[in-house]
């Protein structure tokens, strides 16, 4: 794939590259070894990128795409599974998700590939989805014996229709990259090695855009749904917490 806009090489350590140019950021998912799957550290660094962002005259949006072959395949389960991982911490998640929906500049998403889980729900909350040709999404929470994330119980009715976003969540379908824009997810189907080129030539128009109006759009059609986000939200977290106790309890 062509990329102008490509970070410096990173070390192994760095499971989040950063590049900034042209009044864009682009946040670059990577453990490529993981599918990109979230874990603490990139649950915060996401998180940071993002508040540095809003603080940051010179970035007019935010661009998310992942590392190889995937997206993102959802929370680290070999990390959820370790207590000891957040000892001191909260929990990545409800480190992000805060900052994502308070966010005030256009969001948007390359989707390179497989998108499972958190890698599906967080586009709900991106102003502008491109996808590449190849690339699949699904929520497998029920097989998982949980339950949705992210508002995605208010968020899929809105953007699928509440009968196909049921039979999303209750069948588990891969869904491909077509059948997203069908579905809402994302806006246009892009050839993969097409993609990142063209939702960075997207995001470099917003980039030429004033900011305080650029913000004052975002910001009004944030807050036409914030309050019930932020409930929903509320709502899947308490769920969560019941269904994972009750599977310790063995109930």
């Amino acid at each position: 794939m062509s990329d102008p806009a490509a970070p410096a090489p990173a070390s192994a350590d760095d499971v989040l590259l950063v590049h900034d140019a042209d009044g864009v950021r682009l946040l670059t998912l990577h453990r490529p070894d993981a599918l990109n799957a979230f874990n603490q550290a990139l649950w915060y660094a996401v998180a940071e990128q993002l508040e540095d962002a809003m603080a940051d005259d010179a970035v007019k949006c935010v661009v998310l795409t992942g590392t190889g072959r995937a997206f993102s395949a959802g929370q680290d389960l070999g990390e959820m599974a370790d207590p000891s991982v957040f000892a001191g911490q909260e929990p990545g998640y409800r480190r992000l998700m805060p900052v994502v929906e308070a966010f005030n500049k256009p969001l948007l998403a390359a989707v390179n590939g497989v998108g499972v889980g958190i890698g599906l729900t967080i586009l709900l909350h991106c102003d502008l989805v491109l996808i590449a040709e190849s690339a699949r999404l699904k929520v497998p929470f029920l097989s998982l014996g949980v339950t949705t994330e992210a508002s995605a119980s208010l968020l899929m009715p809105v953007a699928m229709g509440r009968q196909r976003a049921m039979e999303v969540l209750l069948t588990e379908p891969w869904i491909d990259a077509h059948q997203a824009v069908a579905d809402g997810l994302a806006l246009r189907v892009v050839p993969d090695d097409e993609l990142l080129d063209r939702t960075m030539d997207l995001a470099r128009h917003i980039g030429t855009l004033p900011l305080a109006p650029l913000v004052a759009t975002k910001e009004v059609v944030r807050d036409a749904r914030a309050d019930a986000v932020r409930l929903a939200r509320g709502r899947e977290d308490a769920a969560f917490e019941r269904l994972v106790a009750g599977m310790l309890d063995g109930t």
